[in-house]
C-alpha cells in the first residue's frame, strides 16, 4: 500500500503528464507532420491528398492536421472541414486575412510561419495559433499548432 507521499507523486506525475502535451499537438510535432506532408506530396500527389482527409490518419493527431490549397487558385484540396472552400478568404476573428498571409508566405523548399486567432477543433473560442507553411509542386500546404 502506498503512503501519502508516494500516492502525491503519482497524482502529480499523472497531472503534468496530461497538463504539458499530451491534450494538443507541440510546434515540435506540427513541423514534423508538415514535413512528413512534403514527402507524402513528392511521393504521390493525388494518395497524399487523400491521405490528408483521412480522419483517423497518419496526418491527424489531437488538433494537428495538415491542410492545401491549390497555388493558383486558393481552394483547399484538404483540410478537416473546410475543403473546398477559398483559402484566400479566411480571416481570423479579428479580421486579419491570414489565408492570404499563408498563400503570400509558402515558398518551395521553406518552412514559414503564420500567427493568428483561430479555435481549436470543437470549440468557439478563437486562441493564439500558429501554422507552419510551405509550397510543394503546385499547393500551399500547412500545419498549425495553438498556444
Amino acid at each position: 500500500m502506498l503512503g501519502k507521499l508516494s500516492w502525491a507523486a503519482v497524482f502529480a506525475v499523472t497531472l503534468s503528464a496530461a497538463a504539458f502535451g499530451q491534450e494538443y499537438g507541440t510546434a515540435e510535432e506540427a513541423r514534423a507532420m508538415l514535413e512528413r506532408a512534403v514527402a507524402a506530396l513528392k511521393q504521390d500527389k493525388a494518395k497524399a491528398l487523400e491521405m490528408f482527409d483521412e480522419e483517423n490518419g497518419q496526418f491527424r493527431d489531437r488538433d494537428l492536421y495538415v491542410f492545401c490549397a491549390n497555388e493558383s487558385d486558393g481552394i483547399e484540396t484538404a483540410h478537416p472541414t473546410h475543403k473546398g472552400f477559398e483559402l484566400s478568404e479566411m480571416k481570423d476573428a479579428n479580421g486579419f486575412a491570414f489565408g492570404m498571409e499563408i498563400m503570400r508566405k509558402a515558398e518551395a523548399g521553406k518552412i514559414g510561419e503564420v500567427a493568428y486567432m483561430w479555435p481549436r477543433p470543437g470549440s468557439d473560442t478563437p486562441v493564439h495559433k500558429i501554422t507552419y507553411v510551405t509550397k510543394v509542386t503546385d499547393q500551399i500546404c500547412g500545419v498549425g499548432y495553438h498556444k
